[in-house]
């Protein structure tokens, strides 16, 4: 069979640069699937081995290893109708039969050959026939046909070919983008398919401006990336430009002695806006960098698609550099267009800058009441009321009366950089430049680095707020967002979570363990709920276990698995600082020889207690009748006062190891014990005893969660 690689290329306008990776893998993974499943890969190809995706700004592409030029024969097995529907009496054909085997290309001769077997309760007349494989031109114009249709394209344009263009209305394409060009080439044989009004060839286009040749001929599917890099000036590959540019940006900073900001977005966008990267150094006046650098960074990266340079301190510099995809000689015309394009940028955010610090925060406050935050919870002004005083009373419980202040003090102004000109510009600096200019107005650094963390944490693995007040107004802010939207009806469903919620509730989950802060989730839940009024319905208890459902969430992502985290947030431990040591006693434990026996008696006495009302953990020693029930008893009042006082001490792990050499008395009181004793007294007492130890051996968690 001739087996040979298969280049397949789509030759485009300028795709959306960040769709473009996406795009390009998609377009591959496609064609071989379609592929693979008619036969033409081999199972052997392995994805990410022997394939290689293409995309530039202006092509989309793959390259498969051992594509075959036909497809193996098949046997297909097609039903055609009962056995007495089909023969008569003597078993010869009846006319129904005939026909049908007419409409299938065959005829009497092949009534001998039918098979029989079994169709539900009768018996039916099948034909198996050898099916000569499919073509590559008739496979790939199937998977080119099905890849194109599947790709997650963000918007669609609809177009004219150029061959109708003076037929308005006649055959028109939707796609991405306009497409110019398709090349299909299986070894060095062009495969005969067409794609969006194209016929496959085996020429493309090169670089716009320093392509060598045009068009660039691909002899070879193998030479594709090679001859369109010599005589394109075409780096096909996403993953390789985007390597050259990364390698080229550290050369660049090293030599200046900084480091470009690192940002794997931008990277990967400015990957997708050119074919063949030159990185050039720029610079801009240094009196730009009396703007705060967050705001620099952020237009030169938005608006420009700029790499900023940090000197070692990780201060700002005023050089920059520049990803070109154009290679001149003299570069200095390149350079000094981007320094011009560059300008006006900067002077706008200078601008902004100086006139935002003309008014305080605090004269913007009243202002508030004119943003809308949402309709049925009224204004940002009275979101701020809410937050201030759900910092009051967290502050108050954390820190006493200095701390509320200072806490309801930021929670006022926090919102107010809402308001300011640079903002409004730039909404990804909320929180930082209310930082800024709470600095400019001369308040303390506590306030100001308060305002500027109250957002934190703003995503997985961001920082946690840097002080105590930023803590408390950042719980409150995200406890006002919280309530409020629970209690409004607002609640995340399936994929849906348009208010963040999710990471609203993870925020709050980490502040509380990773500070260690004393308090309860369910009652800090319930203190936030006044501040609302009438507004709301209390959603303490649906928030509450939406709260320990992230919470479970994340302490799987992290590497607990579910029977740990399921027994220790079985319990609802309200202090979640305490979480991460109960899973590690957890874990401990379940290590030792006797966890498993234990956790299986815990879940049996957990079942017996179920079935019987509530039994009061009381045992009176001279009701004990039985050896067993003495031992227990016995092992319990010698171990309970060692592992409580580990508990109380927050030695979780020595706790519950103490518990295990309860193993032996629990076997034995099982054997040898009948917990339901017909006498109710000697019932009543066994259970007392049975409670005791449940009670004593799910302090830390619920062990029985651990068994099997």
């Amino acid at each position: 069979m001739n087996t040979q690689n298969l280049l397949v290329e789509l030759l485009v306008e300028e795709l959306p640069p960040k769709a473009l990776d996406k795009l390009g893998k998609a377009f591959g993974n496609e064609l071989w699937w379609s592929l693979n499943k008619n036969g033409f890969v081999d199972d052997s190809v392995i994805l990410g081995t022997d394939i290689e995706f293409f995309a530039s700004p202006r092509r989309l592409g793959v390259w498969i290893r051992n594509v075959n030029a036909r497809a193996d024969d098949r046997q297909v097995r097609q039903k055609l109708m009962p056995v007495a529907v089909g023969l008569d009496a003597a078993g010869a054909a009846t006319p129904a039969l005939l026909k049908k085997l007419q409409s299938l290309g065959a005829d009497a001769s092949a009534v001998p050959g039918l098979k029989r077997a079994m169709d539900g309760k009768a018996e039916a007349l099948f034909l198996e026939s050898n099916v000569r494989g499919a073509s590559l031109a008739e496979g790939l114009q199937k998977a080119l046909t099905e890849a194109i249709a599947k790709l997650p394209i963000p918007k669609v344009m609809t177009y004219q070919l150029e061959r109708d263009c003076e037929l308005p209305g006649w055959s028109t394409v939707s796609f991405v983008r306009p497409a110019h060009g398709l090349v299909a080439l299986h070894g060095s044989s062009v495969v005969p398919v067409s794609a969006l009004g194209l016929q496959a060839g085996s020429s493309t286009q090169g670089h716009r401006f320093e392509a060598a040749k045009s068009p660039v001929v691909i002899a070879h599917a193998d030479d594709y990336a090679a001859t369109l890099a010599r005589d394109g000036a075409v780096i096909a590959s996403f993953e390789v430009r985007r390597a050259d540019i990364a390698r080229q940006l550290q050369a660049a900073a090293k030599d200046l002695g900084a480091q470009p900001v690192d940002e794997d977005d931008l990277l990967d966008e400015v990957t997708a806006l050119v074919e063949r990267p030159n990185v050039l150094v720029c610079a801009f006046e240094k009196e730009f960098l009396e703007v705060p650098q967050e705001c620099l960074i952020l237009t030169m990266k938005a608006n420009q698609k700029y790499f900023p340079l940090l000197d070692a301190a990780g201060t700002l510099s005023n050089r920059f550099l520049i990803v070109s995809n154009v290679s001149p000689a003299d570069p200095s015309a390149v350079i000094d267009g981007n320094e011009r394009v560059v300008r006006p940028r900067l002077a706008d955010a200078q601008f902004f800058f100086n006139q935002d610090r003309k008014k305080t925060l605090e004269s913007r406050v009243e202002g508030l009441s004119k943003v809308v935050y949402h309709n049925k919870l009224g204004s940002q002004g009275d979101r701020m009321a809410r937050v201030c005083a759900i910092a009051r009373a967290i502050g108050q419980q954390l820190g006493g009366e200095a701390l509320a202040d200072q806490a309801a003090h930021a929670a006022r102004l926090a919102k107010t950089d809402l308001l300011t000109d640079m903002v409004g510009e730039f909404p990804e600096l909320q929180g930082t430049m209310g930082g800024y200019y709470a600095r400019h107005d001369g308040l303390s650094d506590d306030i100001a680095q308060a305002i500027e963390d109250h957002y934190k944490p703003r995503f997985a693995g961001d920082s946690l707020p840097r002080n105590a007040v930023g803590v408390v107004v950042a719980l409150a802010d995200k406890l006002e967002t919280l309530v409020g939207m629970f209690g409004t009806g607002n609640v995340p469903t399936g994929d849906k979570d348009p208010f963040a919620l999710r990471r609203h509730a993870l925020g709050l989950i980490r502040m509380l363990i990773e500070r260690d802060l004393a308090l309860d989730v369910t009652a800090t839940l319930q203190a936030a709920v006044p501040a609302f009024g009438a507004l709301i319905t209390d959603p303490t208890q649906a928030l509450a276990d939406f709260v320990y459902d992230r919470l479970a969430g994340s302490l799987r992502e992290q590497g607990y698995s579910a029977q740990e985290v399921d027994a220790v947030l079985a319990l609802r431990p309200q202090r979640l600082g305490e979480v991460p040591k109960r899973l590690l006693a957890v874990r401990a434990f379940a290590a030792l020889p006797e966890s498993a026996a234990l956790a299986a008696a815990n879940k049996r006495i957990g079942n017996i207690l179920k079935k019987t009302d509530a039994v009061d953990a009381h045992v009176s020693p001279v009701l004990l009748q039985e050896a067993a029930e003495k031992e227990l008893y016995a092992a319990l009042q010698s171990v309970l006062p060692h592992a409580d006082a580990e508990f109380d001490a927050g030695d979780y792990t020595a706790s519950l190891q103490i518990l295990a050499v309860l193993r032996t008395p629990v076997d034995a009181f099982f054997d040898g014990v009948m917990v339901n004793a017909e006498q109710l007294d000697l019932r009543l007492n066994r259970l007392g005893l049975l409670q005791s130890l449940h009670m004593a051996m799910n302090r830390v968690a619920d062990l029985s969660k651990l068994a099997a």
